[in-house]
């Protein structure tokens, strides 16, 4: 009973605030907090802040920079086994790569492929992946003789295992940090 006698001679304590006002509060300096920084750094150096505040979160570089997603894809097939001789003309493979490219912002990418067995492999090294390479190069160096793209726009990788062929994809080139894609 000497419990219940406790209770009772405790006054009930009023709250001195709404919890609704609070929060309100606390939003209200969240927001100006944000707006002072934005107005401040409007006068920094945005390379700089942006190294700052990777470096206040403990990153010590900047990520690679993603590879391009594809937006549309052409191809060329029909390579002979062990072969890197381009099978037709790329006349079709041509055109498609120079109206995609309109947009300086394009690049592409060529890829090669071998089917896998054992005799699509380059005849010098007994390599697959140098011959599906030799096989983007050729498409690679196709386009380029005709005009169609630069150079500096093409990437080359070689593609998994699956057919003799040579796939061409185009992607949006994201500028690196000195300006140049």
């Amino acid at each position: 009973m000497s419990n219940f006698a406790l209770d009772l001679e405790l006054p009930d304590a009023a709250p001195a605030r709404p919890v609704w006002l609070m929060t309100l509060a606390d939003l209200a300096l969240l927001l100006v907090g944000f707006f002072v920084f934005l107005q401040a750094s409007q006068q920094l150096d945005q390379r700089a802040l942006a190294k700052g505040i990777r470096e206040g979160f403990g990153v010590q570089t900047a990520a690679p920079a993603a590879e391009p997603m594809a937006v549309s894809a052409g191809s060329i097939g029909g390579f002979a086994t062990g072969s890197a001789d381009l099978p037709q003309a790329p006349d079709a493979l041509i055109g498609w790569a120079r109206d995609s490219t309109r947009d300086g912002r394009v690049i592409l990418r060529v890829a090669g492929a071998v089917d896998g067995s054992p005799s699509d492999v380059d005849p010098v090294t007994g390599s697959g992946a140098v011959l599906a390479a030799d096989r983007a190069r050729a498409v690679a160096t196709a386009l380029i003789l005709a005009h169609a793209v630069p150079a500096d726009r093409i990437t080359l990788s070689a593609a998994r295992p699956g057919r003799r062929a040579v796939t061409v994809t185009t992607g949006f080139a994201v500028p690196n940090a000195s300006g140049r894609q």
